[in-house]
């Protein structure tokens, strides 16, 4: 049963700093119960506002049906009584329906409607794609504004119009005009946040777009330095924000661009260099080499946000 309404959830939200929790797999590329539970357990016990389970940095593009309700209810029976865990829909309107009503039955908050797979498609059929899932539960649904699913403000504006339960956007683009038209247009009805890779390089002019939080891959394992950087955009303080980018930030992009699909894996990446177990990536992506993790545990040492109690882990 949710702790919150929707729209109760959306405050919740919008004014703290989201995370998408890796998706612990083994040597065999399976869901590793245990690493994933002590991996939320941990996630869960800093001030963050939400976590999302099976999403984007959790791989949950690999995730059978199955696997993604498994991974949502274990996040809610680890982390729920901390912190709001919502969940991910993809697929085609029906594979979202389904991946709706598994995330309410499993107990999530929330859900992020990502984009229909693989076709064109635009607002009216968008509209039609969002309404189905929204009609189908009763949790808070926010859309991810990004590839083939380019929500116009006036199918926002719809959609909160039509369902209580849609309340939030969130946006992969930056685009600063049609942002400023979906908030012009929308306001305080909904909530807004960042979904650019990596969030903290655009959070402080999204800000300023009305986008109050985002969600931050890195948080997964230098936790405390995520949060500290949230505290300084949601102080736009320009200075700690610029400081904090050329100490970490701007390196730690360099070695995710690398390789294409690092975007994940590099957060996998930081968790072995800090010495915690996210495990292996599934194909399509490919594990950080041995160098990659080498030069991100130095900089993260460099930069001095090895988590404090990342030497206590194997206690």
């Amino acid at each position: 049963m949710a702790q919150y309404t929707p729209h109760e959830l959306a405050d919740k939200l919008k004014d703290g700093l989201l995370s998408f929790p890796v998706t612990a797999f083994d040597a065999d590329l399976n869901v590793d119960e245990a690493a994933y539970r002590k991996h939320l357990d941990w996630q869960s016990s800093f001030d963050v506002a939400g976590l999302f389970a099976a999403g984007g940095t959790g791989e949950g593009f690999s995730l059978t049906p199955a696997e993604s309700a498994r991974v949502v209810r274990m996040a809610v029976e680890e982390a729920g009584s901390r912190v709001p865990v919502l969940a991910s829909a993809g697929g085609s309107t029906a594979q979202a329906i389904q991946n709706a009503k598994d995330a309410e039955a499993a107990g999530a908050e929330g859900l992020l409607l990502l984009p229909p797979y693989l076709t064109e498609c635009d607002q009216a059929g968008l509209l039609a794609h969002v309404s189905a899932v929204c009609a189908a539960t009763n949790v808070g649904v926010i859309v991810y504004n990004r590839a083939n699913a380019i929500y116009s403000a006036d199918t926002v504006a719809a959609l909160a119009d039509r369902h209580a339960n849609f309340i939030g956007f969130k946006d992969a683009l930056g685009d600063i005009e049609h942002l400023t038209k979906v908030y012009a247009k929308n306001g305080d009805r909904l909530f807004y946040l960042g979904g650019l890779p990596t969030a903290e390089t655009f959070a402080l002019p999204l800000l300023q777009l009305g986008m109050s939080t985002y969600s931050s891959a890195m948080y997964n394992f230098v936790p405390e330095f995520a949060l500290d950087f949230y505290r300084d955009v949601r102080n736009q303080d320009r200075d700690a924000v610029t400081e904090k980018l050329n100490r970490f930030v701007l390196p730690y992009l360099e070695i995710r661009d690398r390789v294409k699909g690092y975007g994940v894996s590099i957060v996998k990446g930081g968790l072995k260099a800090i010495g915690r177990d996210g495990g292996l990536v599934r194909p399509p992506l490919q594990d950080l080499t041995e160098k990659d993790i080498a030069d991100l545990a130095a900089l993260i040492d460099a930069a001095g946000i090895r988590p404090a109690d990342a030497a206590l882990q194997n206690a």
